[in-house]
């Protein structure tokens, strides 16, 4: 118990001289005495890992090995003796050879279906550490199809699971020191199922141990690699220059293209040969397609260009979604045809990982293309002589990265890894607090400032030799640090209720209940006739015009979305702002607020299938987690004449479950508890999914073309849809779920309509008479709010229609005429409305009784 105190404790025993007899006690055949054993020494190698030279030496290892096989110990009891083996062998070679011939392979392969995630976790783990660079222990790890049960673990619900068989298939790949045809087609094999699998993952842990894998995978066939990459910056160079000059031939201008510049061009490409001229273009971009022609997003001086290739299959809708980049099929058959699928595969899920929504993997993956190309320079440079190259000097060919990972982390248990290079922590877990469910996240979660997305990071250290400098995470470091936090926790799991945190969570619980009966106040008032929705609660201009709104649940706060940047506006002022971290072609399309009730996150999704979870909103906002949500979208500015309304979101906070659809064939459920993907429900239509709501199992999803269909997403997803309403003859634009299994939805023509979800037809219809802009129904009272052709803001009653009362104007003595207002949104909860303008101007209204 002492011990458990903390690697102090720890220090202060060793310090005293109990090793020794530790040391001695492992000779005991004692039952009762391995818990003990195995726990004292998992805090020590915790602590110190040095002491791995005397376990080997007297042979003390043995006893883990035995304890790991004993049936009847308790799994937590064998986690920390797979621990204890682990760090026994990792970078020891002498431990390494002693634990393949005490066959420590096949006794971790046999405990791969523990339940306990954390076991199966440090198994992966010591399987990784075992065979990592050590060419015997890789031998004996095929002989046992170590690989194929190791992949059974990349669809485990926990990331921290999955991350770890990823980092032990890597080492697995980099341990062939003798490449043969066995190996290889094994090792690319693996590579191949890693990519199809994981390339989706939605925890950044994950991705960051795969953009490692696949660095492995590149050093094991450096000259395939190269010539891809010389290959790819010869077409890159020539469709730059507009000419058949390649990129070797004119060292002085070597250059990487951008992604949103080698995007804008290749749909340039398409547009015209569908049109047969120049296409006719406005705005934003226009003005992308024209630093697509001209303007080249560059490293510093003769650096790689960021190319990632989106490409498209079948059709131009989906040329430029990142589901299609893997492929890279918008290279000619220059690229795509000279070489193996397998190379243009790893090059792709490499660019795809650079375009990742978590700027650390982000980072990773543009170092690691930057050292193929680097390679691929001094390759050339040496085969055709310095005289070529002479205008690079050897400070050009040099660039500094970021220092690997540290010997001795300084973060503990609960906090997120360092900056650069690391991993995240436990990501998304499940709790039940006060009755609800929630999403909870690391009280001290290290904070990470949001870095601009297409921000240039230096290349890979290369020197004369052509080695560089390898990305490396601090997974290991990090797992570790569970055995230096406090492991004995047996009736210790009891709320403390004179806890900070404890009266914090008490305070907000009563301040939602407060809110809620306001609201069934003010909603009770509406449905009587004595309440309108007038009162302005102030005006804010911001520098762009916002394009969506959305309000926390129990305050008052709104956060407002422009094209790359997200707003806080609290009382009459902006509180807070921060860019997204989009990338130049995309844009913010859908805001959600979830884990309201105790401490809020805010998940922001773009309308090139990105999703992104922020956290300390209200003050100082933290990115937490991002990934690809739905990749096979293509962002509004590259749809062309497509009519697409981008990535909609949808959040469930008793599922923990993120729901996402947009221009694609199916709507994606996603489990953000375990961050995988659930399940994909077809749409079966050719329209864009328009707005998505759901409600106790039920969600219902609208679309470009007015239909309406809904959804039970517990059912397979061949039988999940069991309704489709058909009534709409425009597009929906706002749809919303209420109470008593009632459904009201409103669409471009002025039209709203009230279903009930038992039935085919609707309840009622209401007719507005004037074509709708912007349209936004209330979550639980009897009101509407369209913008229409008579600029203004129409509130009417969901029970006959009426007009409740217009807004034209801003308050005051000389109040201006509203701007047109492009989104509109209700309070969840209140009775409040916000509305933003293309002026740039966002005002909210409140309820009043009169």
């Amino acid at each position: 118990r002492f011990l458990d105190l903390g690697p102090w404790a720890v220090n202060l025993a060793l310090s005293v001289g109990i090793f020794p007899y530790v040391l001695k006690l492992l000779q005991s055949s004692a039952r009762e005495l391995r818990p003990l054993l195995v726990f004292i020494w998992a805090k020590i190698l915790a602590v110190d890992s040095s002491c791995q030279q005397d376990l080997v030496r007297d042979q003390s290892h043995k006893y883990f090995l035995t304890v790991l096989q004993d049936p009847a110990m308790l799994p937590q009891h064998k986690t920390w003796a797979v621990f204890v083996l682990s760090s026994v062998v990792q970078g020891y070679k002498q431990g390494q050879d002693e634990a393949v011939a005490g066959n420590l392979i096949s006794i971790c392969l046999n405990e791969m279906e523990e339940a306990d995630p954390v076991f199966r976790q440090w198994l992966a783990i010591c399987l990784g550490t075992l065979w990592d660079k050590h060419e015997e222990a890789r031998l004996r790890a095929t002989r046992c199809n170590a690989p194929e049960s190791l992949e059974a673990l990349l669809v485990d619900p926990a990331p921290e699971v999955r991350a770890a068989a990823v980092y032990a298939l890597g080492t697995f790949i980099n341990s062939c020191s003798e490449r043969t045809e066995h190996a290889n087609t094994l090792d690319q094999n693996i590579a191949t199922r890693l990519l199809q699998k994981m390339l989706e993952d939605g925890s950044p842990l994950v991705r960051k141990e795969l953009v490692v894998t696949m660095q492995y995978v590149v050093n094991s066939f450096p000259n395939n690699f190269m010539s891809l990459m010389r290959a790819i910056a010869e077409e890159d160079e020539s469709a730059s220059a507009g000419t058949g000059s390649t990129m070797l031939g004119k060292a002085s201008s070597m250059t990487r293209v951008s992604s949103e510049d080698k995007l804008s061009r290749q749909m340039m490409k398409q547009r015209r040969s569908v049109a047969g001229g120049p296409p006719s273009l406005s705005g934003s971009v226009t003005e992308l397609n024209r630093m697509g022609d001209s303007s080249i997003l560059t490293t510093p001086k003769r650096g790689r260009k960021s190319v990632i290739g989106l490409a498209g299959v079948g059709t131009q809708h989906h040329v430029a979604s990142l589901a299609s980049l893997a492929s890279m099929a918008c290279y000619g058959p220059g690229v795509t045809s000279k070489f193996k699928p397998f190379y243009l595969r790893v090059v792709g899920g490499l660019m795809v990982l650079e375009r990742d929504p978590d700027s650390e993997v982000g980072t990773m993956a543009r170092q690691v293309l930057d050292t193929i190309y680097n390679k691929m320079v001094v390759a050339e440079r040496d085969r055709k002589g310095s005289g070529v190259f002479r205008s690079l000097s050897q400070a050009e060919l040099h660039s500094v990265s970021a220092p690997g990972s540290p010997a001795k982390p300084s973060f503990l248990l609960g906090e997120s890894p360092p900056g650069h290079n690391t991993t995240l922590p436990a990501s998304l877990s499940k709790s039940v607090t006060g009755g609800q469910h929630s999403l909870t996240l690391p009280s001290d979660l290290a904070s990470r400032p949001a870095q601009a997305w297409m921000a240039r990071s230096s290349v890979s250290d290369i020197a004369e030799d052509g080695k560089e400098q390898a990305v490396r995470t601090t997974f290991l470091a990090w797992s570790a640090k569970h055995f230096s936090s406090k492991l004995m926790k047996l009736g210790e799991d009891m709320v403390d209720m004179e806890s900070e945190e404890y009266w914090a969570k008490q305070w907000l619980y009563e301040r939602n209940e407060k809110i809620k009966q306001r609201a069934t106040a003010e909603r009770n008032s509406m449905e009587e006739g004595s309440g309108r929705l007038d009162v302005q609660l102030g005006v804010v201009k911001i520098g762009q015009a916002p394009s969506v709104l959305a309000y926390s649940p129990y305050t008052s706060s709104l956060a407002v979305a422009t094209r790359d940047s997200i707003l806080l506006v609290r009382d009459k002022e902006v509180s807070t702002s921060w860019g997204n971290g989009n990338s130049r072609v995309s844009q913010i399309s859908s805001l959600e607020f979830c884990n309201s009730h105790e401490r809020g996150l805010l998940v922001a999704g773009s309308d090139d299938g990105c999703v992104r979870v922020w956290r300390g909103w209200e003050d100082t906002p933290h990115l937490v987690t991002g990934w690809s949500l739905l990749p096979e979208l293509v962002p509004q500015s590259l749809a062309g004449s497509r009519v697409s309304h981008g990535l909609q979101l949808a959040w469930s906070q008793t599922g923990q479950m993120l729901v996402g659809a947009g221009d694609a064939k199916t709507v994606r459920l996603w489990d953000c508890s375990a961050e995988v993907r659930l399940g994909d429900l077809p749409t079966q239509s050719d329209s864009c999914v328009t707005a998505l709501d759901m409600d106790k199992g039920v969600l219902a999803a609208s679309f470009g073309d007015g239909q309406i269909k809904l959804f039970d997403y517990r059912a397979p997803p061949t039988s999940a849809r069991i309704m489709a309403f058909r009534e709409h003859k425009q597009m929906v634009l706002s749809l919303k779920m209420q109470e008593n299994g009632k459904l009201v939805s409103g669409c471009t023509d002025g039209v709203v309509k009230v279903w009930d979800i038992r039935k085919q037809s609707s309840m009622s219809t209401l007719e507005t008479n004037q074509p709708a802009v912007s349209l936004d129904i209330h979550q639980s009272a009897p009101v509407f709010a369209v913008w229409t052709s008579t600029q203004n803001i129409s509130l009417h009653s969901l029970y006959e229609g009426k007009v409740l009362n217009q807004i034209r104007y801003h308050e005051g003595l000389l109040g201006n005429r509203l701007g047109p207002v492009n989104c509109l949104r209700f309070h969840p909860t209140l009775v409040q409305l916000a509305a933003g303008s293309t002026d740039c101007h966002v005002s909210r209204y409140s309820y009043r009784r009169y």
